[in-house]
């Protein structure tokens, strides 16, 4: 039988999702705990990779268990691992489907304070800015749907079969006395570093630093800039996977920035 698992995690002590040598990530933590349980190795295939330090508050895995059990799995998964890894569901699928290629879209949010916060530390950006523009920055974050070749927005293009994202969603929110922000993102898939890059543009857009038409420009001619600014791992989340066959709603509990009361921009 495949299962798919509904998880949230803070990144900010992994090295990402995906397993690697020598590093901490989240896939070889939740395998190690699941193939104690079962005493049997289990593998379990993500429904994306976070870079080191990126967080999720929805996320899916898959796992194929073959054995029957007779106890609590999500009560007994979350009781061995770490705080900062949560199991919400635990869902029987029928057929083989897949976390990672089923998946139709894919929402990140990415949080920024501009205040030295102690509780924000590890869970939004600290970028110090006064006055930013947000009224430009809104500009060139409502163009982004409107083009579909993101190769100017990813830091290895070369290595993907094409650089084509459908970009369904792009906002810009803050809370209401203004010291924080949240860019929202909805796209069928994501090129390395895409957010961040574009988060870096938004940022430069905001100080002055950077027009709306040179960054449109870069949308239309695809050039790759030379230099890419990428904004810090932190403050980024996957929000949110759907699938044709299962729309969960994020437990936005995971995050107490999720509550706040967000106004467009």
């Amino acid at each position: 039988m495949r299962y798919f698992f509904h998880i949230g995690y803070n990144g900010h002590t992994y090295s990402g999702w995906q397993r690697q040598p020598k590093v901490n990530s989240v896939q070889e933590v939740i395998e190690t705990k699941l193939s104690q349980i079962f005493k049997t190795p289990l593998t379990i295939n993500g429904c994306g990779r976070t870079d080191s330090g990126v967080h999720a508050s929805q996320f899916f895995f898959h796992a194929d268990i073959e054995q029957e059990w007779d106890f609590d799995l999500k009560f007994r998964l979350n009781k061995v691992l770490p705080h900062n890894i949560a199991i919400f569901d635990i869902i029987p699928l029928e057929g083989k489907p897949h976390a990672r290629f089923d998946a139709v879209q894919r929402q990140y949010d990415y949080y920024i304070h501009t205040y030295k916060n102690p509780f924000l530390s590890q869970l939004s950006s600290y970028y110090e800015f006064d006055n930013l523009n947000l009224a430009e920055m809104k500009r060139a974050t409502a163009l982004l749907p409107k083009y579909k070749d993101y190769r100017a927005f990813c830091t290895t293009p070369d290595k993907n079969e094409h650089t084509i994202c459908n970009v369904m969603e792009a906002n810009l929110y803050t809370t209401p006395n203004g010291d924080q922000f949240r860019f929202h993102i909805a796209s069928n898939r994501f090129l390395g570093k895409m957010i961040r890059i574009i988060t870096g543009k938004l940022l430069k857009i905001g100080t002055g630093n950077m027009s709306v038409d040179e960054f449109e420009h870069l949308l239309i001619t695809l050039e790759t800039p030379g230099m890419l600014e990428i904004a810090h791992p932190t403050g980024l989340y996957l929000s949110k996977v759907t699938y044709p066959y299962l729309n969960l709603p994020p437990r936005t509990e995971f995050s107490g920035l999720q509550q706040k009361d967000w106004v467009a921009v």
